[in-house]
């Protein structure tokens, strides 16, 4: 083979070393400044929200016992329909307490008789004893009988009381309009020896009641912060959220706030009141109640994935005015749905990144971009 001629190789050769000193003296062009995402920290009134497990009950839950002895004779109701106050619901056998009353009327007369017979011999002995017609211990003795006889009559009287009692007891009405249970026993059985037996309960439905444990943290939470003014009482009402996720269309209103925190649970009970004109509602469901607890005066939010935590420190990082970013400690408080609100290392206007954060060091020069989410709601109250 032909080897080419050197003279042939020269201008290529010249070229390649050409190629290779323009390569040296070319440095590399700085890197910019990297483009972060970042949200700017507005204080303003935030609602809290709780959402917790709550227990459906009648807003009147009544057992109906049997309050006297005897056979149940007859049920007077449907068994899960609707009752009116007054309602017959049970009737209990009442042939021995009919003869209690006879027996208690009698004893009543026989009282009276014995009354009148002493009033009668003391209105006859006094003028008498003061003629000394007769003496002065038959007189006495004929007042103590009157006496006697009139205590006599008025045990007579409540005697007979009582058994009339007893015999309406025979009689059950509803004691309150709602909807009544299954009976507890049937036609037949002996009922109300020894105890009061249970034989249904009547719950009132419309409203409802719903009942949620709040964790004792929370209660001292929002008890301090209205103490100190840091917050003002809730705005909008409760809501119910039935347990296949739709929400009941009735708000409610708050019933009561137990007195004492259960030392089993720590947790006190709240009982709210909502709407069931429907009847949809029945003792026994669960569902959750969605409530302001308060609202957060000049709330400080960021997003919860700007914030790191590490051993029970939580930090954020701030871009400066001088587009240099720097990390803040900060202290955490109430969660509002994904962000968090800082009590402390803040403040009004500060911009804080929002994702991103690990590549970062405190000095780094940033081109802070407005986070596409940082949009934030409008203030609770119109602030």
């Amino acid at each position: 083979m032909r080897r080419p001629a050197p003279a042939a190789l020269l201008p290529t050769l010249a070229l390649a070393l050409a190629v290779a000193a323009c390569s040296k003296d070319k440095t590399p062009a700085a890197m910019p400044p990297p483009e972060v995402p970042v949200v700017k920290v507005q204080a303003k009134d935030t609602p809290l929200e709780f959402e917790l497990v709550a227990q459906i009950r009648g807003l009147e839950d009544v057992e109906i016992r049997a309050r006297v002895e005897g056979y149940l004779e007859t049920i007077d109701y449907a068994e899960g329909a609707a009752v009116q106050k007054g309602k017959l619901l049970f009737t209990i056998d009442d042939q021995q307490y009919l003869a209690a009353v006879a027996q208690a009327q009698a004893s009543l007369a026989s009282a009276e008789t014995a009354f009148a017979k002493a009033d009668l011999d003391v209105k006859r002995f006094t003028p008498l004893a003061a003629e000394r017609a007769v003496s002065q211990a038959e007189l006495d003795n004929a007042v103590s009988a009157r006496k006697s006889g009139a205590a006599g009559v008025e045990a007579a009287k409540a005697n007979l009381e009582r058994a009339r009692l007893n015999l309406s007891y025979t009689r059950i009405p509803s004691p309150i309009a709602g909807i009544a249970g299954k009976a507890e026993h049937k036609v037949g059985d002996l009922v109300g020896k020894g105890d009061p037996t249970l034989l249904t309960t009547v719950s009132s439905i419309d409203p409802i009641r719903a009942s949620v444990n709040l964790p004792e943290a929370d209660y001292l939470r929002f008890s301090r912060a209205m103490a100190t003014g840091g917050s003002r009482p809730a705005e909008r009402p409760p809501v119910l959220i039935l347990s296949d996720g739709s929400v009941h269309p009735y708000p409610g209103k708050l019933l009561f706030i137990d007195r004492a925190v259960d030392p089993t649970t720590g947790t006190l009970r709240v009982d709210l009141a909502f709407p069931n004109p429907q009847k949809t509602l029945r003792p026994g469901l669960y569902g959750k109640v969605r409530a302001e607890s308060e609202v957060a005066k000049n709330a400080l939010l960021v997003p919860q994935r700007a914030v790191q935590e590490l051993q029970g420190t939580y930090t954020v990082v701030v871009v400066g005015a001088d587009d240099k970013v720097e990390t803040h400690k900060v202290k955490v408080g109430a969660k509002v749905g994904s962000d968090w609100i800082i009590e402390e290392g803040l403040k009004d206007g500060d911009r804080v990144v929002a994702e991103g954060i690990q590549r970062l060091r405190d000095g780094m020069t940033v081109v802070p971009k407005l986070a596409a989410n940082a949009a934030s709601p409008a203030p609770a109250g119109g602030k």
